[in-house]
């Protein structure tokens, strides 16, 4: 059997929907469980409407509900017949009204929880999963429609729920291996599951991937298919480099570091379950299903170039921690990722000195109790506006010279380097530069690495691997930059 999730911008209208269909109805043979995410946009404006009725615009909150209503109606219409259409519509409607109801008690409250937050964001998934397991069943598909919260068990972490891979595959393979033998098609929502109590839970944001990842993990998926809107992972970001070039084949482990480090793509936990199975995972593109993609699996040669890819993750503050406390201290880094720990800050790069430590970090989290903690330990300093540019290979770090290639190559664009990481990894080399010098900074090692100097065009980054029974997936790179 195999897994295909669905993201948002695969199933935004039912133009969309029909093409999932397509792409479902040839892949009937192999029995596949087909996970679909929210229409796109819906998550935000669930988002939206639960901040505007906690802060009292209970109005606002509803205009931005009847918009989703419509939405969702208006998809519906479209692809199910008037018999089918009837039934889905009255859950449609239902699932709304409940959601309408939940608004109110937090207008009410005037305090969103994390727990009605979960309630809420829960919504998106649930719909698109009703819709599109009819608009299979119009197209002849026996679909069968599956609460994901029957099936996905997390702890109680709400709107970043953990979950209970043990329990949840008891759950899964008891409500989803009979339909597969009956030739059944399962849909289900992701980025939704539930507490043992039943409470409903979200997985985080991007939690779709996650879920697909997991069933294919619980019922050993032959592989893990996850179709969006791009051809598949890119060297780079194409809306930054439209000399972007699609990568046939990558390693688990460089696959990871480019979806922590801003490959938008995949969710940074998406490959953990399929890496533990040995399980490769294809990045596909909905709107060209015949394009070969990009595959994922447990082993890719080392690529031609020095480079398999390089991302880039905007958002970032750097903290910056002098004391001269630190100069032959004991214990001042613990006391200092200590404070880290008890805000729940993680830290995405560090570089010491003797007497300072400078840490990058999501800007979006607020700071200013950890900044405050800090200054327990020395002199602190938090610089915003960065961005973190990560470069990924095999084995780069035992390789000569390539450190001096790439911050000369970064010289000559008049870029200012404020941190730089190498050695932890044996597969990227990440720094930090001002957000505003991301795209020039790109760009020029793109061209360095990846862009030949010849006149034959952009080469194919070419992997080829032996070590797994899953064939590779192998073709020419699309000269067609794709959105990010």
């Amino acid at each position: 059997m195999i897994v295909m999730k669905f993201g948002g911008t695969s199933v935004e209208n039912d133009t969309a929907i029909n093409r999932v269909a397509d792409i479902v109805l040839g892949r009937l043979e192999e029995r596949p469980v087909v996970v679909v995410s929210a229409i796109a946009g819906v998550t935000d404006a669930l988002q939206a409407m639960s901040n505007a009725a906690a802060s009292g615009s209970l109005p606002e909150a509803l205009k931005l509900l009847r918009k989703v209503r419509q939405q969702y109606l208006a998809v519906l219409s479209v692809l199910a017949s008037r018999a089918g259409e009837a039934a889905v519509r009255q859950e449609v409607q239902a699932l709304l009204d409940s959601t309408q109801d939940v608004l109110r008690g937090i207008s009410v409250l005037g305090e969103l929880t994390a727990r009605s937050t979960d309630n809420i964001l829960a919504v998106g998934e649930l719909l698109s999963s009703r819709i599109v397991s009819a608009a299979l069943a119009e197209r002849g598909i026996d679909s069968v429609l599956v609460d994901s919260r029957h099936c996905i068990v997390t702890d109680a972490s709400h709107t970043r729920a953990v979950p209970l891979f043990d329990r949840t595959s008891d759950r899964l393979r008891s409500h989803i291996k009979p339909l597969l033998q009956a030739n059944q098609v399962p849909v289900m929502g992701g980025f939704i599951g539930a507490t043992t109590e039943g409470v409903p839970t979200t997985l985080g944001r991007g939690g779709s991937d996650f879920s697909a990842a997991i069933i294919g993990a619980a019922l050993h998926a032959r592989r893990i298919e996850i179709w969006t809107d791009v051809e598949g992972m890119m060297t780079t970001d194409p809306r930054l480099c439209p000399q972007a070039q699609r990568i046939e084949v990558i390693g688990f482990d460089e696959a990871s570091e480019l979806a922590f480090f801003g490959a938008k793509v995949l969710h940074p936990a998406t490959l953990i379950p399929a890496v533990e199975k040995n399980i490769p995972v294809h990045v596909l593109d909905s709107r060209h299903p015949e394009s070969q993609g990009t595959c994922i699996r447990a082993r890719a040669q080392r690529s031609r170039t020095v480079f398999r890819a390089i991302a880039a993750k905007a958002g970032i503050s750097v903290i910056n921690v002098k004391s001269p406390r630190m100069l032959m201290a004991h214990g001042f880094l613990r006391s200092l990722f200590e404070a880290f720990d008890r805000h729940g800050c993680a830290a995405d790069l560090v570089s010491t000195s003797e007497v300072s430590v400078s840490v990058a970090l999501d800007s979006s989290r607020d700071v200013a109790a950890l900044v405050n903690d800090l200054q327990k330990l020395g002199e602190v300093e938090v610089e915003d506006g960065k961005a973190i540019i990560c470069l990924v290979g095999k084995h780069i770090r035992g390789r000569a010279g390539i450190a001096a290639s790439v911050f000369s190559t970064v010289a000559a664009a008049h870029v200012n380097v404020h941190m730089i990481s190498q050695g932890a990894s044996e597969i990227n080399i990440s720094f930090v530069v001002e957000e505003q010098d991301v795209p020039q900074t790109v760009q020029r090692l793109h061209r360095h690495f990846f862009e030949p100097t010849g006149q034959d065009g952009p080469t194919v980054i070419r992997s080829v691997t032996t070590r797994s029974p899953v064939p590779v997936l192998v073709a020419q790179a699309s000269a067609r930059p794709e959105a990010g």
